[in-house]
């Protein structure tokens, strides 16, 4: 396979290999669980912490993934670009560091997210190594996307209660169904690999089926959140945009790749923003 040359600079290269735009997907959760634990505008510096933990540990995390899969991805034909972003050594030292930062960072907060930052890390850590003995890996993904807004709470409270759970519950249901409708673009290589998915496990047809299965227990989570955190109409006017755009990302599961991502990204992107919004319009407005 001829590989093209890379373009753009070494930040634009570490921000691709990290695929840095997709902190989007669990940001806005973990800020609209920070405005609900607050009742209002947290403090600026709890704000400010929470953002740097959360793009430290999803960058963490993802230079992880990269550095566990870099044999792997240069044989898969949609990743093979990706070990030439940046070199293996650099992405082992930004790897530390970002892990290290994200340490000090929850430390700096309160005396339970420095005791559990490093739990959280190896859980982010973990989902990078299921795919080789289970198929539950997008769960595994999941997991690792619903620590976001427990951690959130927890930075402004210093506890936990059942409303970030139920949230939490309802992203890795979200993001499963999403993960198994973007694996169906790799499932003659995972097979071929021997590589452990539900799309392989299942099928395509049935994997599309239990993706829908999980994105309506994520929308019935959400209402179940609005009423722990005792939300009020505006953040339930919301919930039709989200389904919505759900009921979108599954119209596009027949497109070619490139349609398949761009409606992974601007779905989901959507699902954030429009919980982010009808959040903030009902505890800040």
């Amino acid at each position: 396979m001829i590989m093209m040359p890379v373009q753009g600079g070494p930040i634009a290269c570490f921000l691709r290999l990290i695929r840095f735009s997709h902190t989007i997907f669990a940001l806005p959760f973990a800020l609209g669980a920070l405005i609900v634990a607050a009742n209002g505008w947290p403090s600026v510096r709890i704000l400010l912490l929470v953002i740097v933990c959360m793009v430290l540990a999803r960058t963490a995390a993802m230079l992880f993934n990269r550095l566990v899969d870099w044999s792997l991805d240069q044989r898969n034909p949609r990743t093979a670009s990706r070990h030439l972003l940046i070199s293996k050594l650099s992405a082992l030292i930004l790897l530390i560091l970002s892990s290290a930062a994200f340490l000090l960072a929850a430390s700096a907060i309160n005396r339970l997210t420095f005791l559990l930052a490093p739990v959280a890390l190896a859980l982010i850590f973990f989902y990078s190594l299921t795919k080789r003995f289970t198929s539950a890996t997008h769960f595994f993904l999941g997991l690792a996307l619903a620590i976001a807004p427990i951690g959130a709470w927890i930075a402004q409270t210093g506890g936990i209660n059942v409303a970030p759970l139920v949230l939490a519950a309802g992203i890795i249901c979200w993001v499963a169904g999403f993960d198994l409708i973007y694996a169906t673009q790799d499932y003659d290589f995972d097979r071929r690999e021997g590589i452990q998915s539900l799309v392989v496990t299942l099928g395509i047809a049935s994997s599309l089926r239990l993706a829908r299965l999980l994105h309506l227990v994520t929308f019935l989570t959400l209402i179940g959140f609005g009423v722990l955190a005792k939300l009020g109409v505006v953040y339930y006017c919301s919930l039709p945009l989200i389904a919505a755009a759900l009921v979108y990302e599954h119209k596009t599961e027949k497109r070619d790749i490139a349609g398949i991502n761009r409606a992974f990204f601007q779905s989901n992107a959507f699902v954030s923003a429009v919980f982010l919004f009808a959040v903030c319009a009902d505890r800040l407005l």
